[in-house]
């Protein structure tokens, strides 16, 4: 009996360290796609001489982004403009992650 709640115990020490970890690498790997996104968004603006660029013209198999993994339900912006920090709302229905180029 000792035995079963020794083991209760670590696994309710043991949980939100595991969610911390989870947390952490959702927010990495958002952060990650925001990156190649804001990078795709800077060749597209230095190869069509243009500002401001739409989702669909990114990401795509002939495009600069050939997927765009969504890792925690996260909203990304459909436009970016040159210059302008990108937001990623909705991450895991509850963070908002800013990327400043």
């Amino acid at each position: 009996m000792i035995v079963v709640v020794i083991i209760g115990l670590l696994a309710a020490m043991a949980i939100p360290a595991f969610q911390k970890v989870r947390t952490s690498s959702q927010d990495k790997a958002v952060l990650n796609n925001a990156r190649q996104l804001a990078a795709a968004a800077a060749q597209y603006f230095l190869e069509n001489g243009v500002t401001f660029v739409t989702q669909s013209s990114l990401i795509g198999a002939a495009n600069y982004v050939k997927a765009l993994n969504l890792v925690a339900n996260e909203t990304y912006p459909q436009g970016f403009t040159q210059g302008i920090t990108i937001t990623i709302e909705g991450i895991a229905g509850a963070r908002t992650i800013t990327y400043a180029p």
